[in-house]
């Protein structure tokens, strides 16, 4: 079991606030390109999810590690998003192959229609990916991006 000291435990919230605000982003942008352009989960996802990154590099910078400025931005910003590259790594499977079987499940389960139930299985897959994807993104930025604070 990880123990986080006190400083780490508030880092943490503050990164899950600035991620809970990424995810905002990441499912309405995810929403947008799947419902209003119709593109495929996986693309749309995609996109979110480089909009999404952005909003959290930017908040993780300025409020969860403000004090992580000694590397400059570009060389900091560089590191985020390979961590990211791989959490999107982590999170294409995870989109590709857990919402078809979750859309069927909702639309027999719950007596959608397959159009409903395919807007909840593409939500609930999403959070999924973004929870899982969180945990990596935190210790993996914690320790490797944003090493330089104490």
């Amino acid at each position: 079991m990880i123990v986080l000291g006190k400083r780490e435990h508030i880092r943490f919230v503050k990164f899950a606030i600035v991620g809970a605000i990424g995810s905002l982003v990441d499912i309405g942008v995810m929403n947008l390109m799947t419902q209003v352009f119709h593109l495929p989960l996986v693309l749309g996802g995609s996109i979110s999810f480089v909009c999404a990154v952005t909003n959290n590099f930017i908040g993780n910078r300025y409020w969860t590690y403000p004090d992580s400025r000694s590397k400059p931005l570009h060389h900091q910003l560089a590191m985020f998003f390979i961590v990211n590259a791989i959490g999107i790594g982590i999170r294409i499977p995870i989109l590709k192959y857990l919402e078809p079987p979750l859309a069927n499940l909702f639309e027999s389960i719950t007596h959608l229609s397959y159009e409903t139930a395919d807007v909840l299985a593409k939500n609930a897959t999403l959070l999924f990916a973004i929870g899982v994807v969180m945990l990596w993104n935190f210790f993996v930025n914690r320790y490797w991006t944003y090493n330089d604070v104490d």
